[in-house]
């Protein structure tokens, strides 16, 4: 199969008009889901307002993570024994207007005072909020209507659980922050307890959906670990909409050294045990020698976009310039949304 021409052009918008609005959900975790979320927010229909050309979106879901236990959220986690809010509270701020004085308080991290050093206020919010309603999702649902955000936001569980991880080396690491830590690379992934349940709006909001991304993020520990959930798999082994894989910019120690692109979605087969995606979203344009050199002091790399092996895996691969350069390699969101926007689009008209 060809890669689909002209999704990834620098100065490119989504040109198909939107006849149809589709429903979207977006899977992940850690900075690479809010990322993408900014992208996809300045699409999203918003009732009351007159419909515009970029307004593709009807209905917007970000699934999160919520096994972190390192930081603000750690220190909650372990305070009040409430799941982690720090990568919910980045796709709030992600889904609200950026200008707005709330979003920038909820992204407001305190820099002293013995109790609230390192705390954002965004997660104290929410622990504040759980604490009142005693139920982490509807305090997450409460945050978000205060935000105004454009879309809502699951945490992909509601149960407290812990990663686990069997390294190359056979042994066995517990919790995020040790793994991320080990200089062993993970071999396998799993939850303890592993019969964490999805949310029932979650496994719906899949069901539904017209176009699911998963990705970009950490290998292991933003992207598999939602996919160890009870019921993600299989949601979206039989989802009716397409299902798109956000390949990463970059290899990660511990995550991802010296794999491929397609070599990503095999690990990500192994640990859901079905194979969940139609396309897959691959940068190809070079980096230049200064960030060669930065990422090589931490033994990373470009991931190799092996084209011809991900399509053998019946994946069909869109290639182009996907990536924004500055201190940290990030993915250029609105390429994204808009390449992601397209195939949603063109899959909707050959079902109609």
């Amino acid at each position: 199969m060809n890669p689909v021409a002209n999704l990834a052009s620098p100065d490119a918008a989504v040109t198909l008009a939107a006849t149809s609005q589709l429903r979207v959900v977006a899977i992940g975790g850690g900075t690479g889901l809010s990322t993408l979320l900014r992208g996809l927010r300045r699409h999203v229909s918003v009732p009351g307002l007159p419909s515009t050309e970029q307004a593709q979106i009807a209905d917007l879901a970000a699934v999160v993570t919520v096994t972190d236990d390192g930081g603000s959220s750690g220190r909650l986690r372990k305070d009040f024994n409430m799941l982690p809010p720090g990568d919910l509270r980045n796709c709030m701020v992600a889904l609200s207007e950026e200008e707005d004085v709330l979003a920038r308080l909820f992204a407001h991290r305190f820099r002293s005072g013995d109790a609230l050093e390192g705390h954002n206020f965004g997660n104290l919010f929410v622990a504040a909020l759980t604490e009142i309603t005693g139920d982490f999702a509807h305090a997450i649902q409460l945050a978000s209507k205060i935000l105004a955000t454009r879309g809502r936001i699951y945490p992909v569980t509601t149960a407290n659980a812990t990663l686990v991880a069997r390294m190359d080396d056979g042994s066995f690491v517990r919790g995020e922050t040790s793994i991320t830590a080990s200089r062993q690379r993970i071999a396998e992934l799993t939850l303890d307890p592993p019969d964490a349940a999805a949310l029932p709006e979650t496994l719906n909001a899949i069901e539904r959906a017209d176009l699911i991304s998963v990705g970009p993020g950490s290998l292991y520990t933003s992207l598999i670990t939602n996919l160890l959930v009870q019921g993600i798999p299989s949601a979206l082994a039989n989802a009716h909409g397409i299902r798109v894989f956000i390949c990463n910019l970059m290899t990660q120690a511990n995550e991802s050294l010296g794999l491929s692109a397609s070599e990503h979605i095999e690990r990500i087969y192994e640990h859901a045990r079905a194979s969940v995606f139609d396309y897959a979203i691959v940068n190809t344009a070079p980096f230049s020698p200064d960030t060669l050199t930065r990422y090589a002091t931490e033994n990373a790399s470009p991931i190799v976009a092996d084209v011809e092996r991900i399509e053998a895996l019946g994946v069909r691969c869109i290639t182009g310039s996907f990536a924004l350069e500055d201190n940290v390699v990030r993915h250029e969101a609105g390429r994204v949304a808009n390449a992601l926007l397209e195939l949603g689009h063109r899959a909707a008209r050959r079902k109609n």
